[in-house]
């Protein structure tokens, strides 16, 4: 496959499977592709990075979360993201796999793999190149793309949204919103794979689906009683600073191993997820020391995240410079958005999962058009103009914004009907580590 050809595919976007076998390795016989071996080089590197992305939604975003909210709705927290990814996992090989990545062609939705029954040991998915990884790895490594998505959105509802509210929204959202994007953009087949759209690793499947669907279930729940008139600092920033870390060390696997093999994608991913996230992160600081304020720890681990968020569609669409601006750039227009347009709107978005991860997912998503132009490094060949392909990637941008808006606030109001979407205002300023679960986080 060309180059260019792999820049167009995301983790898992090859993969369509017609009797066991990647419809895209056409030029294989069924007879040759029934009888093919996973690498096991690829499929160890797989397995890592599957376990890098499991560490980035626990602990990692467990704790980065939760040492941003007030020590009461710690341990609440830190459950929802938990219960959230493991319902995630649950639904995801019932019936996620199928629906995203069915059978003929990639088809959207298949009968014939729920509960997985089509798939086996021996089953194969496609890799970039003419090798392949076994379809049980290749399964596991999105459905950790799934539960983090769906985790993320708890940022935005943090300190307020009932436990048995968010249990039953998970499904509905990975549902009708989470595996139709996965399709769209990472599906042979789907509508914006076959538009050309570029994201390597999750930018609109992940971020700003993620962002967008918090913000409307932050408007739908209201805001956090006495916000913003009562301060709300974080309790501990000692742990959002541990988790920033620790989401650090596994996007590793999020982005490196979107490339789906050990290859120089996966070198060149990994590269530019260090090199995007170090801009992020001192551009934060820099950004506070001319508003007038001192360079903070918040400010660097929220330009941490800005930075890797920017760079997932470009991980392997990008050079190294293009890596940077792309850092410099989202974690300048997010600090915006979190000190001053938030504000300005009067949304509470509680731990700026919009303000961060669907604004910095904008910005990457868009920018990978420009950071993949070899005029700037990127790798792409030069057969789409500029102009084309950064409309192809605002198209991506404004039609996950509008399925996630929209999806999200028809799962939000079934919920809404079925057991309310806040707890009550006592349980709210007892805090929810008592109220829903029981316990206290620190005695």
């Amino acid at each position: 496959m060309t180059v260019a050809g792999t820049a167009l595919f995301a983790a898992g976007a090859a993969y369509a499977q017609e009797g066991g076998v990647p419809i895209e390795a056409a030029t294989e016989t069924a007879t040759e592709a029934a009888a093919a071996v996973a690498n096991p080089g690829n499929n160890a590197w797989m397995m890592t990075s599957t376990l890098l992305v499991l560490l980035m939604i626990l602990p990692g975003l467990a704790l980065f979360y939760g040492g941003l909210t007030r020590s009461k709705n710690m341990l609440s927290t830190m459950t929802q993201i938990g219960a959230t990814a493991c319902l995630a996992m649950l639904v995801w090989v019932m019936w996620g796999y199928s629906t995203a990545f069915g059978p003929e062609g990639n088809a959207f939705f298949s009968w014939g793999n729920l509960f997985l029954s089509a798939s086996t040991y021996e089953s194969t998915a496609a890799t970039f190149s003419d090798e392949v990884i076994s379809e049980f790895v290749f399964i596991s490594f999105q459905m950790t793309f799934a539960a983090i998505t769906a985790a993320l959105i708890l940022g935005a509802t943090a300190e307020r949204m009932k436990f048995s509210a968010v249990m039953l929204f998970v499904p509905i959202w990975l549902t009708i919103v989470y595996f139709p994007i996965a399709h769209m953009v990472w599906a042979g087949g789907g509508f914006l794979f076959e538009k050309g759209a570029l994201d390597f690793a999750g930018g609109t499947v992940v971020h700003i689906n993620a962002g967008v669907s918090g913000l409307v279930l932050a408007y739908m729940l209201g805001k956090r009683r006495g916000y913003p008139t009562e301060p709300m600092p974080p309790h501990s920033l000692t742990l959002t600073l541990v988790g920033a870390g620790l989401l650090w060390v596994g996007w590793f696997g999020f982005n490196a191993g979107s490339a789906l093999e050990a290859d120089a994608f996966a070198g060149l991913a990994m590269l530019n997820t260090f090199v995007a996230t170090a801009a992020g992160a001192l551009t934060w600081m820099v950004i506070e020391r001319l508003s007038g304020h001192k360079g903070s720890a918040l400010g660097f681990a929220s330009g941490i995240i800005a930075g890797l968020v920017a760079v997932t569609p470009a991980a392997g669409n990008s050079g190294p410079f293009g890596a940077i601006l792309l850092g410099i750039v989202a974690s300048a227009v997010c600090y915006v958005f979190v000190a001053k347009i938030k504000a300005k709107f009067g949304y509470d978005d509680s731990l700026d999962a919009f303000g961060i991860h669907g604004i910095g997912g904008i910005v990457g998503a868009i920018g990978t058009g420009l950071v993949y132009q070899p005029f700037l490094g990127g790798p792409g060949d030069g057969s789409t103009a500029l102009a084309s392909q950064l409309w192809v990637q605002t198209e991506g941008v404004l039609v996950t914004i509008v399925w996630a808006a929209v999806g999200t606030a028809i799962a939000a109001f079934i919920v809404k009907m079925v057991t309310g979407l806040r707890v009550s205002e006592e349980d709210e300023v007892n805090g929810l580590d008592i109220a829903e679960h029981g316990e206290r986080a620190y005695n």
